[in-house]
């Protein structure tokens, strides 16, 4: 019986690693940054084995039937034991099916391996059941949450400095969930901090600050002080450089929300740390918030919170454009 789920990507990297190839690989998933990361891991594991540059072929696969890939894989190496054969944009390829019998009794001289960009709706189709059932097939899945966090810790400590759970999680939201991004913009910090060891808040912020767009953090921070000026020209820079309406309307939402939480958390004189932890954002940023809260008093959070589902349901159910959604919405919150 198929697999209902394939492996993750994660698992056929230490045998590539070690030489122990499948003779068929269909990579596929959402998560580009491991798409990428398997396949230079397959082509610099492979590149001992090869004793000719025509043992070694990418094939993009928007004009190349299934047929034909196939038809090249059977063919002998020129003067290596084995070849690899990369075939790129996999979703492409309109008829996969074939496959199917090529995955029932591949060549042992032939790596075939396919990059898929995407999610497969039916791995109990062909030619995927068969691959899963031959252990062909991998999954590519977007780390999020806690598992986005303790990969970038990891990449930090590869690169020998201390990241906190905390400050991975801030990084995270000022630049991002793309990893590529992410490792980038790791790389920047860990140049500016030279020998010291760890990341700090400080690093952080200097780093995101060279950055030529704003974050969502300006955005409330200047929302949270009330600065008219600033608010449309950072939520106009959001939105000019890619980020989605639905993404700040709900970190707006998860700030408002957090701004409400505090006269409980001062009247119950929760420590700094944990009421910032509460609220959901840095300690650091927390005194900000505390300022941010006594400018708007519980009518004014009421409003607010009516102008966020008004825009979200707008985003939902109307036509009009985000930059007009989002300025009606700023200059509803500071009216």
């Amino acid at each position: 019986m198929a697999k209902s789920k394939a492996p993750s990507i994660l698992e056929a990297i230490p045998e590539i690693k070690k030489r122990n190839f499948k003779p068929v690989y269909y990579f596929f998933g959402e998560d580009s940054y491991n798409l990428s990361y398997v396949l230079n891991t397959l082509e610099e594991s492979f590149k001992p084995l090869l004793s000719s540059d025509f043992d070694k072929e990418t094939i993009y696969s928007e004009d190349r039937s299934i047929s034909d890939i196939i038809g090249l894989a059977l063919a002998f190496p020129f003067g290596s034991e084995k070849k690899l054969m990369v075939v790129k944009e996999a979703e492409k390829i309109k008829d996969k099916k074939p496959l199917k019998d090529y995955a029932v009794s591949p060549p042992g001289f032939t790596v075939l391996a396919f990059f898929h960009n995407g999610t497969i709706t039916n791995l109990n189709t062909e030619p995927f059941k068969t691959l899963s059932e031959n252990n062909f097939l991998f999954e590519s899945k977007e780390l999020k949450g806690k598992n986005l966090v303790d990969w970038l810790i990891s990449v930090a400590e590869e690169k020998g400095k201390k990241l906190s759970e905390e400050n991975a999680q801030l990084f995270i939201d000022i630049a991002g969930e793309n990893r590529s991004l992410l490792e980038d913009q790791l790389e920047k910090v860990c140049i500016f901090l030279n020998e010291k060891k760890e990341i700090t808040i400080e690093s952080i912020q200097h780093v995101s600050s060279n950055l030529k767009q704003f974050n969502i953090f300006d955005l409330q921070n200047a929302i949270g002080l009330r600065d008219k000026s600033k608010s449309f020209s950072v939520v106009i820079n959001l939105i000019d450089n890619g980020a989605e309406l639905t993404f700040i309307i709900t970190m707006l939402t998860r700030y408002f929300t957090g701004l409400a939480k505090i006269t409980e958390l001062k009247s119950n004189n929760v420590p700094l740390m944990e009421a910032a932890r509460i609220v959901g954002t840095h300690h650091f940023y927390y005194p900000a918030y505390e300022k941010a809260r006594a400018l708007y008093p519980d009518e004014k959070l009421v409003e607010v919170f009516r102008s966020l589902l008004k825009a979200d349901v707008s985003v939902k159910t109307t036509t009009t454009d985000d930059k007009t959604i989002i300025t009606l919405l700023i200059a509803e919150i500071l009216q």
